[in-house]
């Protein structure tokens, strides 16, 4: 096996010379560049040698793969795969084992090896395993570098993605971040939107300036223009004090207007002002303030369908609409999927001061296999979910959702649905539509609020709604924000 001309480099570890030098001899007619060691300590001083030849530009990189056997003089293979694990997070590690150490070998893989195979070694077991190994391997190498290539990249060190259409939006942000451009977002709920906007500023001039962000469904319409654009006393009533609306707070700056389809009529005339003439007057006030500040929006519904509705401003839909990024849904760009999880891994796990070393293939072809509604966003929190339920440094499906395993159905798609109880003729009591839905739409937004413990925002997400209109339907259907149905 190789990659083009060059022969792919595996350690062979075993404290049997004859056992070491045949699965050496045997690697190297398969297509391997075998070396081999006879203990751990003899494989953790070439790996740390060959890892320097190769960061210096040496004849190619370090080792891809390590196979060793377990009870080696020195350091067992157990203390090996804990080094490589740490040290080597581009190497895989195979694992050799006796007929009588196979609890050792388990432990191994729960460590973070790839998988162990017991000797004597069958060729047709080993090519199998070496197969798994490597597209392991490959995994982790192009993890690594994708990290290290979008740590270059100022401002793009936080978007993770190797999908096509991802490459196309790394493009976009480096063609507009030196601009002052107007750029809209589309895309669902939990993409990615507000780190693409912050990626745009820090990639721009007006790094150094402040970043804001508002999210223009997450508050009433009332409190909105205020937010915006800021107030002086005595405007209304509980306006105490002068404030200091977002956008002069990010003058200089960018400010980033999230869910930008939310906003009423009447503010989405008074932001067109704003993007066509950069200034505004506080609310209670006829004094004009002009702000010099870069305006990002996003938007989770399509906007062209709103415009055709009239419940989205033409004028203003033309002047947002110059620069367009679109962002796909997770499930549109499967292969991120491994690559995003090993990143939310690293992260929760730092949070949490936990040493994890990865997935197993079984977790990780579950992970590629679900369809993620609540897109990148649900996918952080299901590795976030199982880095803390797990007892050991790889992740396997034990600690993965019963919902996402298949093992349980989704808890929003098993909420109640209206006239789905039975087939049998429904018997009719005099009342409008609108009452006669009242009650089974209360018991479907109870049971979302439920399945996402009470959580508005990610309910109404996956509901497919904005956290104004969720507020505002709670509200209507005697729903109180302690989760618990209103008196009366």
């Amino acid at each position: 096996m190789s990659e083009g001309s060059r022969r792919i480099k595996v350690l062979v570890v075993d404290d049997d010379p004859i056992v070491a030098e045949s699965l050496a001899e045997f690697l190297s007619l398969e297509g391997f560049d075998a070396t081999t060691a006879f203990d751990g300590a003899e494989a953790a001083e070439r790996l740390e040698q060959n890892a320097r030849e190769a960061g210096a530009g040496g004849d190619g990189p370090a080792f891809e793969l390590v196979i060793t056997d377990i009870a080696m003089p020195r350091l067992d293979g157990l203390g090996l795969l804990k080094r490589v694990v740490e040290e080597h997070p581009s190497t895989v590690v195979l694992v050799l084992t006796g007929y009588g150490t196979i609890e050792s070998a388990v432990e191994a893989v729960r460590l973070g090896a790839v998988d162990y195979l017991t000797k004597p070694v069958v060729d047709a077991e080993l090519r199998t395993a070496l197969e798994r190994a490597l597209r392991q391997q490959a995994l982790a190498a192009e993890n690594i570098a994708l990290k290290r290539q979008l740590t270059r990249r100022e401002g793009l060190a936080n978007i993770i993605g190797r999908d096509h259409r991802m490459a196309r939006i790394y493009e976009l942000i480096e063609a507009v971040s030196p601009s002052k451009t107007t750029v809209l977002m589309t895309g669902e709920s939990g993409v990615g939107k507000s780190l693409i906007a912050r990626a745009i500023h820090e990639a721009s001039p007006r790094r150094e300036a402040p970043f804001v962000e508002i999210s223009c469904g997450s508050i009433p319409e009332t409190l909105l223009e205020s937010e915006l654009f800021g107030h002086v006393k005595g405007a209304f009533t509980g306006a105490h004090a002068d404030k200091v609306g977002r956008f002069l707070a990010a003058d200089k700056g960018t400010i980033f207007l999230d869910e930008i389809n939310s906003a009423s009529p009447g503010m989405q005339l008074k932001l067109l002002r704003v993007l066509q003439e950069r200034r505004f007057e506080p609310v209670g006030s006829t004094e004009t303030v002009e702000v010099d500040a870069r305006v990002i929006l996003a938007s989770n519904q399509p906007l062209e369908q709103l415009v055709g509705e009239g419940t989205f401003r033409q004028d203003l839909y033309y002047r947002i609409n110059v620069v367009k990024i679109e962002v796909p849904p997770l499930r549109d760009r499967v292969s991120d999927v491994p690559i995003l999880a090993e990143h939310f891994l690293a992260k929760h796990g730092a949070e949490l001061e936990k040493q994890l070393a990865g997935f197993t293939p079984e977790a990780l072809d579950i992970l590629t296999s679900y369809s993620y509604p609540g897109n990148v966003r649900e996918l952080s929190n299901i590795v976030e979910r199982a880095a803390v339920l797990t007892r050991t440094p790889t992740i396997g499906p034990d600690v993965l959702p019963a919902h996402v395993t298949g093992a349980a159905p989704d808890p929003l798609s098993a909420a109640p649905q209206a006239g789905a109880q039975d087939d049998a003729p429904m018997t009719w009591t005099p009342m409008s539509l609108v009452d006669a839905l009242r009650d089974p739409e209360r018991k479907i937004i109870e049971a979302a609020l439920r399945a996402n413990d009470w959580n508005r925002q990610k309910t109404a997400d996956q509901l497919g709604i904005n956290r104004t209109t969720l507020y505002k339907k709670m509200k209507s259907l005697g729903i109180d924000e302690r989760g618990d149905r209103a008196a009366g």
